[in-house]
């Protein structure tokens, strides 16, 4: 019996962390990137591709049971130029193919929320980033609703492990300067409790959602473990990697909003600021009930991130 074919769009921390569970579990993927970049595995056949080319990313996806969305389309900037026809050409890739579309989320979508954010949290973004993602699901559930298509979605914080690019995410650009024995300047209230999420962990969560019917027509909220503050995390990695306490600096708001008038990825921070200046917490309990996934064991997380973080902090 051959075995599904799974196409991927993006080959990102996630992407490629799906891409290599899925081949080791014997599924052929075809992982679609503007570069043809991506992981080596005899299974998996990487596509030098333009994903907005609804055309010619429809016959990479043709035969496909399963498309993943994994697409993380540059800076925040980039944003409302790029995010609306990739996703436009994912979904349209989907449909054409019959196959399921998984998307790779985030919790932009809610916006601002008192008590943890669970995947039937109502979305109500208060920034054009939050609009947009939640605008990408509803396109999405709308398709599923009509019969187009069967669509599912796993939502999660801001990532925590070794392959967590600098590039993504405030904590690995803080971890850059703290494990290198510098000062960070950070954003927001760094006490405030915050959920990260394993990059492991979502490759685990995208996994099961390609494959289980249960999921289909509904968002799902990544397990994680229980919230850590910026300070917790950045002490925690900086005890295994010997650089001590960090020395972080807070920007006042002030501060971020006179760099951002001529910053924009830093007026772009100023738009999801909420996520750090109060309590930023999910409740996976549904996900884990319904598929048995759970987080990976924190200590064992911050040790491979404090090794691979610092080593490349001092590169």
């Amino acid at each position: 019996m051959t075995e599904p074919l799974h196409l991927i769009v993006g080959a990102g921390p996630v992407g490629s962390a799906l891409a290599l569970r899925l081949a080791g579990a014997g599924h052929p993927v075809r992982l679609v990137t503007r570069s043809g970049g991506g992981p080596e595995h005899p299974l998996i056949s990487r596509v030098a591709l333009d994903a907005t080319d609804r055309d010619r990313l429809a016959e990479a996806a043709a035969g496909a049971a399963v498309v993943v969305n994994c697409a993380n389309p540059g800076s925040y900037p980039q944003w409302e130029r790029i995010w609306p026809p990739l996703a436009a050409s994912i979904l349209h890739a989907a449909e054409a193919s019959g196959a399921v579309l998984v998307i790779m989320g985030n919790l932009y979508g809610y916006g601002p929320v008192d008590g943890p954010m669970r995947r039937d949290t109502p979305l109500r973004p208060t920034d054009h980033k939050g609009e947009l993602r939640a605008r990408i699901w509803h396109d999405a559930l709308a398709a599923h609703e009509a019969g187009r298509v069967r669509v599912t979605e796993a939502r999660a914080s801001d990532y925590l492990g070794p392959t967590a690019p600098v590039a993504n995410g405030l904590l690995p650009r803080y971890a850059q300067r703290t494990l290198a024995g510098s000062p960070a300047t950070v954003f927001g209230d760094p006490d405030a409790p915050h959920t990260w999420t394993a990059v492991d962990d979502i490759a685990a969560t995208l996994e099961v959602l390609v494959r289980d019917e249960r999921a289909w027509g509904s968002p799902w909220i990544v397990p994680s473990n229980p919230a850590a503050s910026v300070r917790e995390v950045l002490r925690a990695l900086g005890e295994r990697a010997g650089t001590g306490e960090p020395t972080l600096r807070r920007m006042p708001r002030w501060a971020l909003a006179a760099s951002g008038a001529v910053v924009p990825v830093l007026r772009e921070v100023a738009g999801v600021l909420y996520q750090f200046e109060q309590p930023f917490l999910v409740d996976a309990a549904e996900t884990t009930e319904t598929f048995g996934i759970v987080p990976t064991e924190w200590d064992g997380l911050l040790d491979a991130t404090a090794a691979a973080w610092r080593a490349r902090a001092v590169a």
